[in-house]
């Protein structure tokens, strides 16, 4: 299988190859040529199978240039029993007869990101080693929380790479922050930004892109790569956990094979939605996708009217990896909807980039409504949803999963829409220990550990032990700069 580029449609490239790369010159984002189809004897055949089993069968498919050798210890050696908690890493938890929530937090730093980040450092190794054998791979992150450190842990003395992460200084949360500060490893970097999370990602794609930057690094033995969602082998990798929450659903009598189902999904960057679009494309059956936004709400207003609008005000709100008004995998969906029109999505981009605002043309409009509904909810919204499943189901969720889980309700109750549904639950509450508190009514005091504690004696639930492990963690990052300053701090963290 081969690789395009959403805004040239004259590149084909492999998979090692897009993987290594991250972002095309063209500033445009590599997708495959094409998608495998996964009829009902396909799906059927994957239900008895592990999740590692369906992992190798969906990478497989995909990454045409790797052996079968590579694509298994690949697998094996990101999904372990013992980073995940035992040998199913998504399990489903069944809130009522018609909605599931799909875990995905369950790995080492406790956000869904792991599911990905911690088997890209293992898919780029394998497409270094092809491709580039005497290069070190720079891995440049802008987070808006979970990304930074499930990129730092995932790469964390991986042999031929570097790790240099952006967070906004004052957009994530305190147990966020103290995850990438106190990071272990000698090829990891992390550095504040006086921004929010967008300014971080343009900077990054800014230099990304850079050939004077490009050249200093080839010159020192180096290249850029990426592990944001932007770079397809983090994206692949989320593909699997729809199959899987699909297969299992199917094992358990929740459904029968062929039965239509609903996904919904927190997000900011859109890339965790989109897999689960790909998904439905090689014939996972998917009645709607449901996006939910917070007070961020540009993709709720994009996909209802098919107009992307960035020039708004930024919100900070309890659901900081959300906090985010330019969605860069959305891109990717705009190829796919729109025909995989290279021109019309370069069109588009140049819109954005110039003058914060694009129209879909009403073919591609019509064809995202669709398939998708999107709506959004305020901090209040999220957080009175946080009490009642405590309350009434005795299921405790963070601030991101309360924004999928009062989307989803309202969607519900708009359309009257009864297909069974899997709600992405993206993050443990206890990386949001002061707002979860704040919506149990419980008045948080201390530290972040301290409140912890409070959540912990509260509900019953106990904290995850990596983050119970970074009280007595030493901070090893202080360093802040101007997003104009970022380019001399990249040259630094690297060495350049």
């Amino acid at each position: 299988m081969l690789y395009t580029c959403t805004r040239d449609h004259n590149e084909h490239i492999t998979a090692s190859e897009a993987i290594c790369r991250g972002i095309s010159p063209s500033g445009g984002l590599y997708v495959p040529e094409s998608l495998p189809h996964y009829g009902a004897d396909t799906l059927a055949a994957m239900v008895p199978m592990s999740y590692r089993q369906r992992a190798k069968k969906v990478l497989g498919d995909f990454l045409g240039d790797f052996t079968a050798d590579e694509i298994d210890a690949c697998v094996e050696n990101a999904y372990r029993d013992e980073k995940f908690g035992g040998s199913n890493p998504t399990p489903l938890h069944k809130l009522d007869d018609g909605t599931y929530m799909l875990e995905l937090w369950h790995g080492p730093t406790c956000a869904f990101k792991d599911m990905a980040l911690q088997i890209l450092p293992h898919l780029l190794s394998c497409s270094m080693k092809r491709v580039h054998p005497d290069r070190t791979a720079v891995i440049l992150v802008a987070t808006s929380g979970d990304t930074g450190k499930a990129a730092l842990e995932g790469f964390r003395d991986v042999p031929g790479t570097k790790v240099l992460v952006f967070y906004p200084c004052d957009g994530v949360s305190d147990m966020q922050k103290r995850q990438m500060v106190t990071q272990e490893g000698k090829n990891v970097g992390v550095c504040a930004i006086e921004g929010n999370f967008d300014d971080a990602q343009t900077a990054v794609k800014t230099i990304f892109t850079d050939d004077g930057m490009k050249r200093e690094l080839a010159e020192n033995g180096m290249m850029f790569s990426s592990a944001n969602s932007i770079n397809w082998g983090r994206l692949l990798p989320q593909i699997v956990y729809y199959f899987s929450a699909y297969c299992d659903m199917v094992a358990s009598g929740a459904i029968t094979m062929g039965d239509d189902i609903n996904v919904v999904v927190p997000t900011g960057n859109f890339g965790n939605i989109l897999a689960a679009y790909y998904a439905s494309q090689m014939g996972l059956p998917v009645h709607k996708f449901v996006c939910a936004s917070n007070a961020n709400n540009v993709l709720t207003d994009f996909l209802n009217t098919g107009v992307y609008d960035k020039r708004r005000p930024f919100h900070c709100t309890t659901s900081p990896s959300m906090d985010i008004l330019v969605s860069s995998n959305l891109e990717r969906l705009l190829y796919q909807m729109s025909g995989c029109d290279d021109e019309k999505v370069k069109a588009w981009m140049h819109d954005l980039a110039a003058n914060g605002v694009y129209t879909v043309d009403d073919k591609t409009r019509e064809a995202i409504e669709k398939a998708f509904a999107a709506g959004w909810c305020s901090d209040e919204d999220a957080a009175h949803m946080i009490a009642r499943l405590e309350n009434e189901k005795g299921y405790l969720c963070d601030t991101h999963t309360a924004v999928a889980a009062s989307v989803y309700e309202a969607y519900r109750a708009k359309t009257g829409d009864t297909h069974k549904t899997v709600i992405a639950s993206t993050a443990s509450a206890y990386k949001f220990p002061q707002s979860v508190l704040e919506a149990l009514g419980e008045k948080p005091e201390g530290d972040g550990f301290a409140m912890a504690e409070t959540l912990c004696e509260k509900t019953g639930e106990p904290m995850p032990a990596p983050l119970k492990a970074l009280q007595d963690k030493p901070v090893r990052f202080t360093e802040s700069c101007a997003v104009s300053g970022m380019k001399e701090a990249v040259r630094r963290l690297s060495g350049v």
